[in-house]
């Protein structure tokens, strides 16, 4: 019996994906949450085989909860299911050592045999993601570019990104002034946009 732990974090997808893969003959699921600092600890506790993790989670992203799923239980395999199909998320779910990475406007019908494909050893990925992932090549921001144009996301003044990060306003204009050039856009929120539209942040 293959033992599954969802993280999700809609009340209702939660439970419609336990209920159909409840009805597969070799699967159980054995753990639910709905937050991304819980994963960790239902899993040392759970014991499961794969962990379907959602990305945009509270608490913790499903990115950082694989990286650390991976390194304290390395049974368990992830399997990354999620609304955002973007290429930095592909990049970043396989740094993290996930083994397969879904969308969920795929049928349901593929999610319990990517399940049973990642569990034999294969890699499942995404076909049409793979292929953006492949056309839009590495993420081209530094990990200081990639946090100050998340601090910029809300609005956030160049002294109040500063503070927060414990940087310099200098600094912070120059990481912004950079990943504005990257990006190809016009100012820090154009940056930030594109930025989370290809997945980066």
């Amino acid at each position: 019996m293959t033992r599954v732990l969802l993280a999700e974090d809609q009340g209702m997808m939660r439970g419609a994906l336990a209920l159909l893969l409840g009805l597969e003959d070799d699967m159980e699921v054995v753990a639910q949450v709905a937050a991304g600092d819980t994963i960790v600890p239902a899993a040392v506790e759970t014991e499961p085989d794969i962990a379907l993790l959602d990305i945009e989670l509270p608490g913790c992203s499903g990115l950082d909860a694989a990286a650390e799923l991976r390194a304290r239980l390395p049974s368990c395999r992830v399997l990354i299911l999620t609304t955002f199909g973007r290429p930095g998320y592909l990049r970043r779910a396989m740094a993290a050592g996930a083994a397969g990475f879904l969308v969920k406007d795929r049928p349901v019908e593929e999610l319990a045999g990517a399940i049973r494909r990642v569990l034999a050893g294969e890699q499942v990925i995404d076909p049409a993601l793979a292929a953006a992932a492949l056309r839009a090549g590495p993420d081209p921001l530094t990990r200081r570019e990639r946090e100050t144009l998340a601090a910029a996301v809300d609005g956030a003044t160049v002294a109040d990104i500063a503070e927060r990060l414990h940087l310099s306003p200098a600094t912070v204009r120059n990481y912004l002034s950079s990943a504005i050039g990257k990006t190809g856009t016009r100012n820090r929120m154009e940056a930030a946009r594109a930025a989370r539209r290809q997945g980066w942040l």
